[in-house]
């Protein structure tokens, strides 16, 4: 099943779905949709009327400068410096510099050696990431918890991925309560 056939079923169980739109409602998939031809957009218009995410993904908060009411609003602590990688461990390329790397063009065939390196990467990753979910708990700060794991990566010959990729400062993103995505570990601790 193709990702087109599944678009126009989710428009039509939506438009069918009485508290959405009630039998009186005056919205339409065109008022619904909004469609560029000469840009090949298509964005949501009313996203706002179905649910709370555009205030979640833009950190609207409503009440008096909490998310909810039994926890304060996030509040950003002192990141410390970047951390040192030792010379023998190979940079990536997009280190020493802000830019992000291309998106291949096409498949990467990988050799014998290749996959070995993959499979490799593949336990590595798992391995930290496990690790990783052990030191979360109250009281432990978001960069106690990015030494342990810059330590443990480069103490196994590798080199953190997350650092200096596209300028971000740290070995591991750590995003706490209302941050979304690429949280900085800083010196606030986990509650």
């Amino acid at each position: 099943m193709g990702s087109g056939s599944i678009q126009p079923r989710l428009v039509s169980t939506l438009m069918r779905d009485p508290q959405l739109f009630p039998a009186n409602s005056c919205y339409s998939l065109h008022r619904l949709f909004n469609f560029s031809p000469g840009r090949g957009l298509m964005y949501m218009q009313f996203s706002r009327t179905f649910s709370g995410l555009t205030n979640l993904l833009f950190n609207r908060r409503s009440g008096e400068g909490s998310v909810d009411s039994k926890r304060a609003r996030l509040k950003p602590g002192k990141v410390s410096p970047i951390r040192h990688v030792p010379d023998h461990i190979q940079r990536p390329p997009y280190v020493g510099s802000k830019q992000l790397p291309g998106i291949a063009s096409g498949p990467e065939i990988h050799d014998e050696k290749g996959m070995a390196c993959m499979r490799a990467s593949g336990k590595l990753a798992a391995d930290v990431l496990q690790y990783a979910g052990t030191l979360v708990k109250p009281g432990t700060t978001t960069d106690e918890i990015d030494k342990a794991v810059h330590e443990m990566i480069i103490e196994s010959g590798a080199y953190p991925s997350p650092l200096c990729y596209g300028g971000f400062p740290k070995s591991v993103c750590t995003s706490v309560n209302e941050c979304i995505c690429h949280g900085i570990p800083d010196s606030r601790p986990l509650e």
